[in-house]
């Protein structure tokens, strides 16, 4: 499972996706992420299906890879439909479990919040998938800098992101490795209950933090020697230019929340 988790990752490519500037990918990323919260109905989840789909075709992104992101997520999605299907309350009812009733809203809802979860996640990979850590950061600092006048660390919060967001293949590697490990010496990870299977992992944790503050020491280590000081008379090796790639996106984009509000407001 912990090879499906896709987030934080980052494939090269030259896509329209890839070559846009961070700041068009971020802002358009929550954007997105409030439309897909916006949405209640079918009408406004299928458009959503649709203009992600499109954006993953034209990203050059296997598919498949980005799908696999979702894996982990199943558990989730079983639970959170279960709950609303037995406990959201509509009119059609379709079974009844003694106290339990499943309704047809019921079940509508579980199928939506299962989409947009799974678009969530989608949206999101898409994000670090076609955008390098240094892309990322740069983005978020120049979209926070505003902040900088009631000082605020804008540069420092974006590099923790970036750090965090880096970070996240390397100690699933590293969790990976440690079951590997630990697998090889007897330990069983893949047999009982579901609460067996967590306690099992228990004696994988204290490694993991032993490793993942050794690397944190490590890498901080390699800053302070590079001597790195913040944001103080920093430059860039590449500017961040908006180009028309970056127009094409927003031109799309721009007509599909248009017609995604016109759909609120007559559907």
């Amino acid at each position: 499972m912990l090879k499906n988790i896709t987030l934080g990752q980052y494939i090269p490519g030259n896509s329209i996706i890839h070559r846009a500037d961070p700041r068009t990918k971020i802002i358009w990323t929550v954007f997105l992420m409030i439309t897909l919260f916006a949405a209640s109905n079918i009408y406004g989840y299928v458009m959503m299906i649709a203009v992600v789909g499109i954006i993953l075709l034209v990203s050059d992104v296997p598919i498949s890879y980005t799908l696999r992101g979702l894996k982990p997520l199943f558990v989730i999605l079983i639970i959170t439909a279960a709950i609303n299907i037995f406990t959201y309350p509509g009119d059609t009812e379709l079974i009844t479990f003694g106290i339990l009733r499943i309704t047809l809203e019921g079940v509508m809802q579980a199928i939506f919040i299962a989409i947009r979860l799974s678009l969530m996640v989608i949206i999101g990979s898409i994000l670090t998938l076609t955008t390098t850590p240094i892309s990322l950061t740069d983005g978020l600092e120049t979209l926070m800098a505003p902040l900088k006048k009631i000082k605020v660390p804008v540069h420092e919060m974006a590099m923790m992101m970036s750090i965090a967001l880096r970070f996240i293949p390397t100690l699933l590697e590293e969790t990976d490795r440690i079951i590997k490990a630990q697998s090889s010496r007897g330990a069983d990870f893949d047999t009982g209950n579901f609460l067996e299977k967590a306690k099992s992992f228990i004696p994988v944790l204290i490694p993991l933090f032993v490793s993942a503050f050794k690397r944190a020491e490590e890498l901080a280590t390699a800053m302070e020697s590079r001597c790195y000081r913040g944001d103080i008379n920093r430059t860039r090796l590449k500017e961040l230019t908006y180009t028309k790639d970056d127009r094409k996106i927003s031109i799309f984009l721009s007509i599909f929340l248009v017609v995604f509000i016109l759909s609120k407001v007559y559907m």
